[in-house]
């Protein structure tokens, strides 16, 4: 499975919860229709088959992705002139 990155899951997640926050204030079909895509997009990202499921794996996701920038060797970078 390819690994998304990190900014495009931390968007997918803040659309999810946008999404899931607006469906619980005031269902209507347009809000169930955007938490269905944001909630299959999130399954896809995490190749998962549940909500809850996805959730779990974009937390494992993260963290691995966290953990790998604190272990990456830092390079000093130069500037071509």
């Amino acid at each position: 499975m390819l690994l998304p990155a990190e900014k495009e899951l931390r968007a997918v997640l803040a659309r999810f919860a946008e999404a899931r926050f607006r469906h619980d204030l005031h269902p209507t079909g347009y809000s169930s229709r955007e938490l269905e895509d944001t909630s299959r997009r999130l399954c896809v990202m995490t190749g998962t088959q549940s909500v809850d499921e996805a959730l779990t794996a974009a937390d494992a996701l993260l963290e691995r992705m966290r953990a790998d920038r604190h272990t990456a060797p830092r390079t000093p970078q130069t500037l071509a002139a």
